[in-house]
């Protein structure tokens, strides 16, 4: 199905964040649909457990290219972190395709936790290297679970993008780590789909006379800096990559983000498109980005952020004015 997979590194930037980032006010039914929730939690939970046990979870299994090749990166950059910890968490884990690749010189211990119970436990024991616990919590509710003060490393490959309140997540999982403690994530970026977004809309416009949001809104590489330092980390390191897939046609690609539980699951969303709405999408993304050889790219934009928890052992830099050399003498 896949022709063939590259990757693009791309170039930072900050500024300031496009999307309307807000903490979820303190008695607000998480429930229901609050001023502050883009998605539908229960959605994606069914979306997750059915692509967990369609065909045994077959599918599922085949469809795990994007988040192994993202999860293969991310160990890169833990790697880079000359540190074996006790027990690193997996937030978010599915079924632990990040997990799967540590190894005892990282870490004794994983505990995966992920809101899909089904997914949690898709893969046996046997596929890890390491010791593993499995907790089934919700994401967004981090100190609910896991005490303050007690992570060496946290973890998260590719489903902090579902979290309603981005701001909130990232506070909490400071605040599960111990001093010093370090937090690795990786998650869409903004210009994910984008030509499957373009076609969507194109299309929509053109045989009904309005659009929808089909692909689910994304945060931008320029506002992770600001929210991770808002949410309190220090020595910060965003960068970001493109992963491009090539497929047949945009139909194997939709049915691909299917099984990978990534259909989309915004509030509000419309539930069904006319088949000929879709028919003329896929006119509309081979016209506009189809390959030579006639096979239609798909860009997965993947933001990398690392983040360590403020500790009096860190280095600090000098105070203003200790400076003993003149720039203009170095210069």
């Amino acid at each position: 199905m896949i022709s063939r997979l590259s990757r693009k590194v791309g170039r930072i930037a900050v500024g300031a964040p496009r999307r309307p980032y807000a903490s979820v006010a303190a008695g607000l039914n998480p429930n229901s649909a609050g001023p502050f929730q883009v998605f539908d939690r229960n959605a994606k939970g069914m979306q997750k457990d059915r692509s967990a046990t369609h065909n045994d979870g077959q599918r599922s299994r085949t469809v795990d290219y994007v988040r192994e090749e993202v999860a293969d990166a991310m160990i890169e950059r833990l790697l880079d972190i000359k540190r074996k910890f006790n027990t690193i968490l997996d937030l978010g884990s599915g079924p632990g395709h990040l997990s799967k690749m540590l190894e005892s010189p990282i870490t004794k211990k994983v505990v995966m936790l992920d809101s899909s119970e089904k997914l949690l436990n898709r893969d046996p024991d046997s596929e890890f290297e390491v010791e593993v616990e499995r907790i089934h919590a919700d994401e967004e509710r981090l100190l609910e679970t896991i005490p303050t003060n007690s992570q060496e490393a946290i973890i998260s490959c590719l489903s902090l993008h579902w979290i309603n309140d981005l701001p909130g997540a990232l506070v909490q999982i400071k605040e599960a780590l111990q001093p010093d403690g370090v937090f690795l994530g990786a998650l869409f970026g903004g210009d994910t789909l984008f030509e499957l977004r373009t076609a969507l809309q194109l299309a929509e416009a053109e045989r009904e006379g309005g659009i929808s949001p089909h692909v689910s809104p994304m945060t931008d590489s320029r506002d992770m800096s600001n929210l991770l330092s808002r949410a309190g980390f220090t020595l910060l390191t965003v960068d970001v990559d493109e992963i491009k897939v090539n497929y047949p046609s945009m139909w194997e690609l939709m049915d691909d983000l299917r099984d990978m539980g990534e259909s989309n699951a915004v509030l509000g969303r419309r539930h069904f498109l006319h088949r000929d709405t879709l028919t003329a999408a896929s006119a509309i993304y081979n016209a506009l980005h189809a390959n030579e050889d006639g096979s239609v790219p798909a860009t997965f934009q993947i933001i990398y952020v690392i983040g360590w928890k403020p500790s009096a052992s860190q280095p600090q830099p000098l105070e203003r004015g200790s400076g003993k050399t003149n720039l203009t003498e170095v210069l």
